[in-house]
């Protein structure tokens, strides 16, 4: 039986072969470049490809009102992660965040250094907020003072600064192209997968996007080689935020939402508009979009055919960001005006967390295993597969005890072909192993770069700090 992901990258292959007659019709086509080992970053150190500078004040967190932080913030309460704690906190687990640093956090433990591809640090600089929000909802401790938790607190993060929007190359060649956004590109992001990989990260935080029309130029064929060394030479999960839909981002266009004339779901490679990476290689990176409190899709989340699951990205709180916090915050500066943390980029966070959670309690599982555990408990459309949310939105105390065979499948149906197929409500995961408490239901439910060669962040922006509302345009 074919697998489900196997099934669609077979499609996304298949598009590639059809694109030159489809194109003769007038029909959009696109597909991801065939992953070329031949592209493969060389191993080493962290280091900026240019001399850059910092052009901008740090950014910093605020809690909007005072005091509202201190409950547990509605996207923690919608996944119940808590109740999954006496099987499995992520102990032994190392995440690795890719994105703009991550600031020493006590809530945190020890931040393990893994680099610096924008200045002259070691990974543990955030002048952005952002990286250290994500890190915050992956793996912070509970403490007495306030009912906040990372999904994973028993998970140890690996901190790679890869992109930031205060830094900029120091010098450029005059009628050279710099972008006004952000330092940091594809190239650098494949470095950094790479380099997570080879320090030992099982799980892999990639909240960055970087956009192109569909059937454009993009060249990211470093970062579909370093994905795959990623997971099938380092066994890593990696998780990708889908990205934010904006005027004002290299993701301006949406894709089409489901097609009503299928019951069933089914991702359309041929019709999309804009194309995102990492998150179009769908064979090796579980992409995240973004649902509101009600559990619907958010309004900024990119749609696409390689969506695979959603989580919360709006109503966040994370870690402080300033060197020394030690509270929580809701909301972050960013051009001197304040706005609240919200998009794909805290959405997939919440998945890396669940994928820790899944791999200290099933250890035995590969990274594509432990992929399709997280896709098979997710909690469907009843509609089947969607663009905007892909199999659902996650449950992390399913993904710890539902009951699936060693071949996973759940009772006598192939759970690969119940995702790929599903034409209703499908069955919920069977026996649960030593669940804690009673099956968790759900509660009813990155300024990005202006251009494809500099990546910083659309999932919310994703350096941006970054959607200006809770429901960007």
């Amino acid at each position: 039986m074919m697998h489900a992901r196997a099934t669609r990258i077979a499609a996304v292959l298949a598009s590639g072969v059809i694109a030159g007659l489809l194109a003769l019709h007038g029909v959009s086509a696109a597909a991801p470049p065939e992953v070329d080992d031949a592209y493969l970053p060389m191993p080493g150190p962290a280091a900026p490809l240019d001399l850059t500078s910092q052009r901008e004040a740090c950014s910093h967190g605020f809690a909007e009102p005072p005091g509202v932080v201190l409950g547990a913030p509605d996207a923690q309460q919608s996944l119940g992660f808590t109740r999954a704690w006496p099987l499995t906190q992520g102990n032994g687990q190392v995440v690795a965040v890719i994105d703009t640093g991550v600031t020493p956090h006590p809530r945190l433990g020890e931040v393990i250094p893994g680099g610096d591809y924008v200045s002259n640090g070691d990974g543990t600089d955030d002048c952005d907020a952002h990286g250290t929000f994500v890190a915050g909802l992956i793996a912070a401790r509970p403490a007495t003072s306030d009912d906040f938790a990372g999904v994973a607190p028993g998970a140890q993060i690996l901190a790679i600064r890869q992109s930031s929007l205060k830094f900029s190359r120091a010098a450029s060649t005059p009628g050279e192209y710099q972008s006004e956004n952000s330092y940091g590109n594809v190239r650098t992001l494949a470095m950094a997968v790479r380099r997570a990989a080879d320090l030992g990260a099982t799980v892999i935080n990639v909240s960055e996007v970087g956009c192109s029309p569909a059937g454009g130029n993009l060249d990211d064929r470093a970062l579909g080689a370093a994905l795959r060394y990623a997971v099938d030479v380092k066994d890593a999960v990696v998780v990708a935020a889908a990205g934010n839909v904006s005027s004002s981002s290299s993701c301006r266009d949406q894709n089409p939402g489901p097609d009503p004339g299928s019951a069933s779901g089914s991702p359309d490679w041929q019709g999309i508009s804009t194309v995102a990476t990492p998150a179009w290689y769908d064979d090796y990176v579980l992409t995240v979009g973004s649902v509101d409190s009600d559990g619907q899709p958010s309004a900024f989340t990119l749609g696409g055919p390689w969506v695979d699951v959603a989580a919360p990205g709006t109503g966040i709180v994370s870690l402080d960001p300033r060197p020394g916090g030690t509270g929580l915050v809701n909301a972050a500066s960013h051009g001197g005006t304040v706005t609240m943390i919200a998009g794909t980029s805290y959405a997939a966070p919440y998945v890396s967390g669940t994928v820790a959670l899944v791999r200290e309690r099933f250890p035995h599982l590969s990274a594509r295993q432990t992929m399709d555990r997280i896709i098979a408990t997710a909690h469907p459309p009843a509609h089947g597969w969607d663009p905007y949310v892909g199999f659902g939105v996650i449950d992390p105390v399913a993904a710890v005890t539902a009951d699936l065979d060693p071949e996973g499948r759940r009772g006598s149906h192939g759970y690969a072909l119940a995702l790929a197929k599903r034409t209703g409500p499908p069955e919920r995961a069977g026996a649960a192993i030593a669940a804690p408490n009673p099956p968790f239901e759900p509660d009813p439910l990155p300024r990005t770069i202006a251009a494809f060669t500099v990546l910083a962040c659309a999932a919310v922006g994703a350096i941006t700090l970054l959607v200006p509302s809770r429901r960007a345009d």
